[in-house]
């Protein structure tokens, strides 16, 4: 029997990420969700979704007309206030001449001092009152928190808001889609791995590389709804790669380890097992030995081997479908 040629690779040890896939949340550092301060119709929205907006710019209305008469009433008890304010101002000083020159008692001096105290505090109070309604007043106008991106804004004009009614109504979302973060949730049975500077990978959907990071934050408790380990990764990407909110895969590298590593085209599956070919030599010639081994990841077109194999060991990688265990086999290469 003509003995059939295979092409052999000897194997060797490759450093092979020992790793795990996780779905990551991207995160602003910086985000606010804008909820009403006071209550009344929303009157006006002065931006749309998506809207780049700076710090200090004016979103939207809230009818301020009841605010504002508030606002007009105390400065008008403040005028009065002052009025009487200024008046006891002059009247104590005419009383301290008087005083002075001994012509008014010292009874009549002093009920003009308290006057004067009584018309001072009670000006200054009035001040405070103006100025607390003047800044509660502010809050009728929705303002950006800092510069940053709208985001949903499920309100419309005409609705009523306030801050009374539970849940309160959300107005909208600022985002500054810098300084992100990768959220990632890891199993609680993974916490003796966890640890700052773990390297890991971002991909898209398609496991196409978008960034590669590190942990660099580890919760020191686990999330009572999730079981697991909130850790973070800072992400430097651009806006036009990843956005607040978007989810992509991430892969946490837990170690790097040495590992013998074969061909894709090498390895044969029947059912559950996994087995390559070995060119052993058996009586001065060649035999493919089928040989059990267990698959650990995947390193480009090759397979890590946990078990199974060592390094030197003759792998078949060609004509594995024609070959039985035990089959005289000519070696090439390798």
């Amino acid at each position: 029997m003509q003995i059939p040629p295979v092409q052999t690779m000897v194997v060797s040890l490759a450093p092979v990420a020992q790793s795990s896939d996780y779905v990551a949340t991207i995160k602003s550092r910086r985000s606010a969700t804008l909820m009403p301060q006071v209550s009344g119709i929303l009157t006006a929205i002065r931006v749309q979704s998506g809207d780049r907006v700076k710090t200090g710019q004016e979103l939207m209305d809230i009818d301020p007309r009841q605010q504002q008469a508030m606002v007009d009433s105390q400065r008008a008890t403040e005028r009065q206030k002052k009025a009487l304010y200024d008046y006891n101002t002059v009247e104590l000083d005419r009383q301290q001449k008087l005083f002075d020159a001994g012509v008014t008692s010292r009874d009549v001096y002093e009920q003009e001092q308290q006057a004067f105290q009584n018309a001072k505090a009670d000006y200054e109070s009035a001040v405070a009152s103006r100025k607390t309604q003047e800044e509660l007043l502010a809050y009728y106008t929705v303002r950006a928190p800092f510069d940053g991106t709208v985001g949903d804004i499920p309100v419309h004009v005409g609705d009523f808001v306030s801050p009374l009614i539970s849940p309160a109504a959300v107005l909208t979302t600022v985002d500054e889609n810098k300084n992100l973060e990768a959220y990632i949730y890891v199993p609680t049975e993974r916490s003796g791995q966890v640890r700052m500077g773990l390297p890991v990978d971002l991909m898209d959907n398609e496991g196409n590389p978008l960034e590669k990071t590190s942990i660099d934050f580890v919760s020191p408790e686990v999330d009572s709804t999730l079981q697991g380990i909130l850790v973070k990764a800072a992400v430097s990407s651009t806006s036009q790669v990843l956005r607040t909110a978007q989810m992509v895969n991430a892969r946490i590298v837990w170690s790097t380890e040495p590992m013998a590593v074969v061909p894709v085209l090498a390895v044969i599956r029947q059912g559950t097992q996994s087995f390559v070919f070995v060119a052993q030599q058996q009586n001065g010639h060649f035999v493919a030995l089928q040989t059990p081994v267990t698959l650990g990841e995947t390193v480009g077109n090759t397979y890590s081997i946990t078990s199974g194999l060592s390094a030197g060991q003759r792998v078949i990688v060609s004509g594995t479908q024609f070959l039985v265990n035990g089959m005289p086999v000519m070696p090439m290469g390798g």
